[in-house]
């Protein structure tokens, strides 16, 4: 089978330049690293759970997502240095919630396509 390509170098240099300008006023290299974050599904499970529990204490977070309390706090920290999460600690208890809902948005769309059967692998 023949690989598609352009036989030109650039067909619409007005469009390749708006987004060329648009990108170089982005940080996406921060965008991307927010991504990879997002990527891991343990750490997926963690934000999900956090847009149906306003705050989850770390042991619940941990059995939510089937893995040690060292290993969730791990994933919590994760997060938490992408500004993702906020905690508050009350005698020995951690509390971690959602701090940003657009991130909650992401994550509520992103398990709606999957019910309509979107799928990503």
């Amino acid at each position: 089978m023949r690989e598609e390509s352009c036989e030109i170098t650039c067909f619409n240099e007005e469009k390749v330049e708006a987004v060329k300008e648009e990108l170089a006023a982005s940080d996406t290299f921060a965008i991307s690293q927010l991504f990879k974050v997002l990527a891991d599904e343990r750490r997926f499970k963690i934000l999900y759970a956090l847009t149906k529990q306003e705050r989850l204490c770390v042991c619940d977070v941990a059995l939510i997502i089937g893995a040690t309390v060292a290993t969730t706090s791990h994933h919590l920290r994760t997060l938490s240095k992408q500004s993702i999460l906020t905690h508050e600690k009350i005698g020995k208890m951690v509390y971690y919630q959602l701090s940003n809902p657009m991130i909650q948005q992401l994550v509520l769309d992103a398990m709606n396509q999957e019910k309509e059967g979107v799928t990503y692998g």
